[in-house]
């Protein structure tokens, strides 16, 4: 696979090779919010985006530009709930595809993942990426479709594919940081949630994971 840099530039850890097709036991959370709600109702955004996305940017300002301007506000939110709040705005941007079909596709897939009915979700999903292979949010959902069924050389794939469109998906930045910690680089697993921290520095389980391996890299303090 190609070697891809996630923010950092040329300092940053290579991407390791794929992961055997075996399990750490952790949890898929990592790798983003559901786009479905408790009840199992669809939350995929329509291609011209309901209010509560619409809101999120102000007038004239293009998608990009929102992103830019979110992501400027959550670096500097120390505040958690605050910061959840903005991250869940980048969050309603990033499932913003700009088509209907893409959409929809979306919602049957994470359907299919909540019903955990896994073949028709990763069907779905390879539908997704090949109608809109540009689509950062299709190639993140089925590196967590991977990532559940233990296929974690092929969600490291899909993880690298989803950083190539979005250097700042937090989420998959977290599930890397997972995986390279279940193939024991836990140097630069710390590299990767450190990362996450200079995106979004308010993130609770990227404070914890790297305070836990620094304790590891660094040994006792005497």
């Amino acid at each position: 696979m190609p070697n891809l840099q996630p923010p950092g530039g040329e300092n940053t850890p290579p991407m390791v090779v794929p992961a055997p097709d075996e399990g750490p036991g952790s949890s898929p959370d990592a790798f983003g919010g559901t786009p479905f709600s408790d009840d199992g109702a669809a939350d995929a955004l329509p291609s011209d985006g309901p209010p509560n996305a619409t809101a999120d940017a102000k007038p004239n300002e293009t998608q990009a530009q929102t992103l830019d301007r979110l992501f400027g506000e959550l670096r500097k939110q120390p505040d958690a709930d605050k910061a959840r709040s903005i991250a869940a705005q980048i969050e309603r941007q990033w499932r913003r595809s700009g088509s209907a079909t893409v959409d929809l596709l979306m919602q049957r897939a994470a359907k299919a993942m909540a019903d955990q009915n896994n073949a028709a979700a990763l069907d779905v999903l390879d539908q997704t990426i090949v109608l809109d292979p540009a689509y950062a949010e299709a190639w993140n959902r089925r590196a967590t479709l991977n990532f559940t069924m233990n296929k974690f050389g092929k969600s490291l794939a899909d993880i690298e594919q989803t950083l190539a469109r979005e250097p700042r998906h937090w989420g998959a930045l977290m599930g890397l940081g997972m995986i390279l910690e279940h193939l024991d680089e836990n140097q630069k697993a710390f590299d990767t949630y450190m990362k996450v921290l200079a995106i979004y520095p308010a993130l609770k389980s990227a404070q914890d994971a790297a305070g836990r391996l620094a304790d590891e890299l660094t040994g006792p303090v005497i």
